[in-house]
């Protein structure tokens, strides 16, 4: 039984990952918008938190981590922004595209074992979607600021605002629709992969 599990984990982890490659690498996975990006490969990372667990939902937040990093140089698409800080510091650009995606992921499985526990797992699946896009940007602009926020081009950017004001108004409608697509999407999925017996209602 234990055998036949992790078999089937390892499978949904394989099918996840590879979808996520795949909208990594073509328009499914990116609308650029500006300097920032609509992103809908936080869905395949909050149906391995899903399905999988925190471990699950870190391995696949380290894929979309490392696809972020890889369109600094160009590779899957083009991050404008991304090519600006992978030329200020490489070493922190990794860490800044790398980091809140796998802590996102992580996190992710625990905030579905949460609200599974606390309602029930269809409702899990809908909070869980919300949080993925939410904490994504969370992440992002948080370790954007820190690590870069000083430097020339950063400032530029924020132009003397306050730093909460120039957050709120640099991820607007990206944010926005990346929390409401994601919530639907990662509901109805998870939904039918309930249905389907890959997530364990209890």
């Amino acid at each position: 039984m234990k055998t036949s599990t992790k078999t089937r984990q390892l499978t949904v982890l394989g099918l996840l990952t590879g979808i996520l490659l795949l909208m990594a690498y073509t328009p499914l996975g990116y609308l650029n918008i500006g300097p920032l990006a609509i992103s809908f490969n936080v869905i395949p990372v909050a149906l391995a938190a899903i399905t999988l667990g925190p471990a699950g939902g870190a391995a696949a937040g380290a894929v979309f981590g490392l696809t972020s990093f890889l369109q600094c140089i160009g590779v899957g698409g083009v991050s404008s922004m991304g090519v600006v800080l992978f030329g200020i510091n490489p070493v922190l650009a990794f860490i800044q595209r790398f980091i809140p995606r796998l802590l996102d992921g992580l996190l992710l499985g625990y905030i579905f074992r949460g609200v599974k526990k606390a309602s029930n797992a269809r409702v899990g699946c809908f909070v869980t979607g919300f949080f993925s896009a939410f904490l994504n940007t969370l992440f992002f602009m948080t370790a954007l600021v820190v690590l870069f926020g000083n430097t020339e081009y950063m400032q530029g950017l924020i132009g003397g605002k306050n730093i909460i004001l120039f957050v709120c108004g640099f991820v607007g409608i990206n944010a926005v629709c990346e929390m409401i697509s994601s919530t639907i999407i990662t509901g109805a999925v998870g939904f039918a992969l309930l249905k389907a017996g890959l997530i364990n209602r209890d």
